[in-house]
């Protein structure tokens, strides 16, 4: 049975074991979510002007969306206060920034009725991030730039945290991904062609676990759960921050969610930085994770 927490564990090794068993945590909202939101926020404010970022699927063709979305994503991600923000962010939850690893963060876009579900704005199968080549003790942390609804959310389906779903994992491969498919994402507008991992074998969506949290707080899980895009119905777009964490003991230790159905190729964990300094993931730790000694492709996304 899946455990859900509301508010935060002062206890991080405590919150992480939660989450390594299965456990949704949605956190209270902090000062530092809130800034973080409000850069984000100002980064779409500035992109979409002179319209709002939450209705201007009504005032512009889709492709004219695109372009004005797709470079406000890398924008976000590499403002110089973009990393600092969210460092303060796992500061607030009592993380240990000497141990705690963080990713990049995304900047994401789901419109509504369908109005845009590829490339920049794709609405994410039922999937786990453990698919990607995420690492068993990786946390996902999602936070909402906006007040959202039910009908903007994202489901969790509890059900097959300890079932293997059939799926594709085992083709993926996270070098080759990073270099043909995250590249390729704002060239995929009526369709999105890219080769993903999804289920081979029809998925029960029902029963599904969905969250509403407010701006500055955040809903976080294990890498592993199972978890798709609810259909946007609300009649505007939903934004949100997504971004990872690993704890550097825990991946020495080989702690983290059990491994059910996934089976890809390469990893993903030269994405990640120490909080405290932005140092490297070391290599040793890369290589107990690493299946690809002779690795083509990209080893870390670097984007255009």
């Amino acid at each position: 049975m899946t455990t859900i927490r509301a508010g935060w564990l002062a206890d991080d090794e405590l919150r992480r074991a939660e989450l390594y068993g299965g456990a949704l945590h949605v956190l209270l909202p902090t000062d530092a979510g809130a800034s973080l939101c409000a850069l984000a926020a100002g980064k779409l404010q500035d992109a979409f002007a002179p319209h709002d970022p939450l209705t201007a699927q009504y005032d512009m063709a889709v492709e004219e969306f695109v372009e004005r979305f797709g470079p406000a994503k890398p924008a976000f991600i590499h403002a110089p206060e973009t990393m600092q923000r969210l460092r303060a962010v796992v500061e607030a939850y009592g993380c240990d920034l000497d141990q705690t690893y963080l990713d990049v963060p995304r900047l994401r876009g789901v419109t509504s009725d369908g109005y845009l579900t590829s490339g920049v704005g794709y609405a994410h199968h039922p999937h786990r991030d453990t698919w990607y080549s995420a690492p068993l003790a990786q946390l996902n942390w999602w936070l909402p730039i906006y007040p959202f609804g039910p009908d903007a959310s994202m489901d969790f389906h509890p059900r097959y945290w300890s079932q293997a779903v059939a799926n594709g994992s085992s083709e993926f491969d996270y070098y080759a991904w990073n270099a043909v498919g995250r590249k390729e994402a704002a060239s995929h507008i009526h369709s999105d062609t890219r080769v993903q991992p999804k289920a081979i074998e029809p998925v029960e969506l029902e029963p599904a676990v969905r969250f509403v949290c407010v701006v500055g707080g955040a809903i976080v899980f294990s890498g592993a759960q199972l978890h798709s895009t609810v259909p946007n119905t609300s009649g505007r777009a939903r934004y949100s921050i997504d971004f990872r964490t690993v704890n550097l003991a825990d991946l020495r230790a080989r702690r983290g969610a059990p491994n059910v159905d996934s089976h890809p190729h390469g990893t993903s964990l030269r994405d990640f930085r120490r909080a405290s300094d932005l140092a490297p993931m070391p290599d040793d730790v890369v290589a107990m994770y690493d299946d690809r000694v002779d690795a083509s492709g990209e080893l870390v996304f670097e984007p255009s």
